[in-house]
């Protein structure tokens, strides 16, 4: 693949969910090209421990970690300040973060956690941290979604799911959500050397799902026979991060490091736009 042949000496990526499966294998791949890895993670006792595996599989590894909590906006904010007092730059920001859980939660913010973490932290990092990206060029975002968006609906009247909750769906519509920022992102950076793709890793086996209880955990335990391993599941990030064929594509949703056509929904630029403005007002984010 065209990523093993690629150096990325001197280039600095941040990758959040890095503590285990396919963020920790992005890592430990980039870091293998030369680059520095930033990973964050919640937990500092298992964000340590991915450093060390990082250092591990790579001797002599440039790998740093910072601590945040994605389901507050507050934490978000520290993170990106933070970044920016260690870092003068950044190549490649990777949102690979995401959640599933079966009982609705809010979150400190009053939002839904599940679409507070899988779409509306990567929407405000990514914006907290543009101007970084814009200064570095060329510079790379890419945001992990899922063909879980097919089973996603976006209700404008309904996004913090009160009416009813059902956890495959609402992950279904954060994953969708991803989609249509990566659109919106991209026509918003056209004439900039920073482009905006999203993915689809794959089924992946991880430990994705495992903390939910019922149905959706007794799914995953039967499928991960047949599912991808982790390594296999970060080949299309590690690609989009680091291969010069994609350099200058941007607005994208790929699968197996090709594009790929998403649903209907996710190229609705109308609910593109209208999702933009909404999460501008809810994560208090200023175009």
């Amino acid at each position: 693949m065209t990523s093993q042949q690629t150096r990325m000496d001197g280039k600095v990526c941040l990758i959040t969910g890095a503590t285990g499966g396919i963020g920790l294998e992005s890592a430990k791949a980039l870091a293998r090209m030369g680059a520095t890895v930033v990973l964050v993670g919640r937990d500092a006792g298992r964000t340590e421990a991915a450093v060390a595996a990082v250092k591990e599989a790579t001797p002599g590894a440039q790998v740093d970690w910072l601590r945040a909590d994605l389901t507050s906006l507050k934490s978000v904010r520290a993170l990106a300040q933070t970044f920016r007092e260690r870092y003068s730059r950044l190549d490649v920001l990777l949102n690979n973060a995401g959640l599933i859980i079966d009982q609705r939660q809010v979150t400190e913010d009053g939002l839904e956690a599940t679409m507070a973490t899988n779409h509306f932290a990567p929407f405000l990092l990514t914006n907290l941290l543009l101007d970084v990206m814009k200064a570095t060029g060329p510079a790379r975002i890419i945001t992990v979604s899922s063909d879980a968006h097919v089973a996603g609906k976006l209700d404008f009247d309904d996004l913090q799911s009160e009416k009813g909750y059902f956890g495959f769906r609402v992950y279904g519509a954060s994953k969708l959500a991803n989609i249509l920022f990566t659109r919106a992102l991209a026509k918003r950076l056209q004439g900039t050397r920073v482009t905006a793709n999203c993915l689809h890793p794959g089924v992946v086996r991880t430990g994705f799902g495992h903390n939910t209880q019922g149905f959706f955990r007794h799914i995953v335990k039967l499928g991960a026979a047949f599912m991808l391993s982790a390594e296999k599941g970060a080949r299309t990030s590690i690609y989009l991060a680091s291969s010069p064929e994609v350099e200058s594509v941007s607005g994208q949703y790929f699968y197996k490091c090709r594009p790929r056509k998403p649903s209907s929904a996710a190229r609705n630029d109308a609910d593109a736009e209208r999702l933009w403005q909404v999460s501008e007002q809810l994560t208090g984010v200023k175009a």
